[in-house]
């Protein structure tokens, strides 16, 4: 028993048995390297690798100079050739400014005259107005769960393939006709619970104002990177900023509209609620000109 398990005599037993091992070759090609890895696992059959290898040495020696697909469509994405004064003067850029100041500006002026109306509304109690303000304070937050879902939205054409024809800029800005519609419409709904003078309706109003404000600022910046050439992308990003906080500069005027009425925001928020309507034209816009793009197609 001690003789069956002394190390010389098992490995003398192995060398044995070696028979049982290729002698000439091994199952795969000489030049096949055998390696660990930790990525996902390919399955190779022999023809398939030599095909492979076939074609790595054609291409080394310059059989096949033909550019990939790949290539190409890197090609055809990059030659973008509208320069910054034509997006700027578009028709796009002008309806996409108006859509984001309006609704800007009302958001601008809720924020500015929250205290004022929660204290009109609650008769002065100083422990409702906490209340409330600590409810807005906490819808503030969720703003942050809020934001994917427009991206979500955006994106949903993305799961199937393209129609025939159909490049992949003419769909992102067909689906970004849902989203600016929507956030259009969140906005004047927002506007419409603002104006109401109930103060268990200002929760609905929160919460209308914190999605509203996710929508509008997630839209803006996808909008912009799918209407223009993507060399663009911060030139316009920081202009329509630049010129919708221009814009916003109205609220100091609203403000002091509001002081002569005697602190009741009611008349302004009419007026800001029908100014809100002007930010349906963009998605309208942007539909009418995607529809067009398709009959030209046919």
């Amino acid at each position: 028993m001690y003789c069956l398990l002394n190390p010389s005599f098992l490995a003398y037993f192995s060398f044995l048995f070696m028979y049982h091992f290729p002698i000439l070759h091994i199952a795969y090609s000489y030049s096949f390297l055998y390696l660990m890895s930790c990525a996902k696992s390919h399955s190779y059959n022999i023809e398939q690798y030599e095909a492979e290898r076939d074609l790595r040495s054609d291409r080394g020696r310059g059989v096949d100079d033909e550019p990939l697909e790949t290539d190409t469509l890197k090609l055809t994405d990059n030659s973008e050739t509208d320069s910054f004064r034509s997006c700027f003067l578009s028709w796009f850029f002008l309806w996409h400014l108006i859509w984001l100041s309006v609704m800007q500006l009302r958001h601008y002026f809720f924020i500015g005259t929250l205290n004022p109306m929660l204290n009109r509304l609650a008769n002065q109690d100083p422990d409702i107005v906490s209340e409330y303000t600590n409810a807005f304070a906490f819808t503030q937050f969720c703003g942050v769960l809020c934001a994917p879902w427009n991206g979500l939205l955006m994106d949903r054409h993305k799961r199937k393939p393209l129609d025939p024809g159909v490049s992949e800029r003419e769909a992102d800005l067909h689906s970004s006709v849902l989203s600016l519609l929507l956030t259009s419409l969140q906005c004047l709904l927002f506007s419409i619970c603002a104006s109401i003078p109930i103060l268990p309706l200002q929760y609905v109003t929160f919460i209308l104002q914190v999605l509203n404000r996710s929508f509008l600022y997630g839209g803006n910046a996808a909008f912009i990177s799918i209407a223009f050439p993507a060399r663009h992308f911060g030139k316009l990003y920081g202009l329509v900023m630049s010129l919708s906080a221009v814009v916003s500069l109205l609220q100091y005027p609203c403000f002091a509209l509001n002081k002569v009425l005697g602190g009741d925001p009611f008349y302004v928020n009419i007026i800001l609620t029908v100014l809100t309507l002007l930010a349906f034209i963009h998605p309208v816009y942007v539909f009418l000109h995607c529809r067009e793009m398709e009959t030209s197609m046919y």
